[in-house]
């Protein structure tokens, strides 16, 4: 019996967010360049995404460029942007065939404008699709998120749009980037690194953390299912005691 067939499918997270590990060190493995592994990762997300909406997840957020990782050498950088232009071409059929809506969140305009004009092109043509929402993380950082949502609700403040006291938990998450997501129940990193990186940190404060040594390009719907199977038979008390969920 596959995975699939042993997920409980009235307790799917609605949320998956995975931190995308391993590339580079796969394509070591194999005696070639990081972007190869770059490369092949993209037939992960492919088939990832494609599993998650079959099986019902309603959203998927992939970390896909941190705001640090503009740090790594420019011909990294350089192939990673032109690979996400040619894969946002290449994958927009599959996009609008598979119902897929895509999103993403960051500081989009530090994207070379070719990126840029690829991505939100792509944004707007899926707009109109229903089914899984598909979000990239790009020129991302959970900090200057943080920070941004602090300066937003400032302003407010400052032009008197918005009283200090009525300042809650809700009023910060409308000014995330991620506002109007649930935010994830389950956090998926490969590669056999246990951290969060900067990733969503407001957002994952009751995710649950699932990490595995596959290196991202051998990750596939397979491994999702799994990690599925593993967060339904975790109990969520969310700060409370057994007894009180049973």
């Amino acid at each position: 019996m596959g995975y699939k067939d042993q997920i409980d499918f009235l307790k799917l997270p609605q949320h998956i967010a995975i931190i995308m590990d391993g590339n580079g060190r796969w394509a070591k493995e194999k005696g070639k360049l990081r972007v190869f592994g770059h490369r092949n990762g993209v037939l992960s997300v492919r088939d990832v995404v494609e599993g998650a909406g079959d099986i019902g997840i309603k959203y998927i957020t992939l970390y896909t460029f941190s705001s640090e990782n503009w740090n790594r050498p420019k011909l990294e950088v350089s192939a990673i942007m032109e690979l996400m232009i040619s894969t946002i071409h290449k994958e927009i059929n599959n996009f609008m065939k598979n119902n897929v809506r895509l999103n993403a969140i960051g500081d989009l305009k530090m994207l070379p404008e070719k990126c840029y004009r690829e991505l939100m092109g792509a944004i707007n043509k899926t707009s109109v699709n229903t089914g899984i929402v598909l979000t990239l993380a790009l020129s991302y950082s959970s900090r200057r998120e943080l920070v941004q949502a602090a300066k937003n609700i400032a302003c407010k403040v400052q032009k008197g749009e918005l009283d200090i006291a009525d300042i809650d938990e809700e009023t910060f998450e409308n000014n995330l980037y991620t506002s109007g997501m649930p935010n994830p129940e389950l956090l998926i990193r490969t590669s056999g690194e246990y951290r969060i990186s900067n990733y969503l940190l407001w957002q994952i404060a009751y995710a649950e953390l699932y990490f595995t040594p596959k290196l991202w390009p051998d990750f596939r719907r397979e491994d999702l299912f799994e990690a599925i199977i593993d967060y339904q038979k975790r109990e969520r008390r969310f700060g409370m005691i057994s007894e009180q969920l049973n």
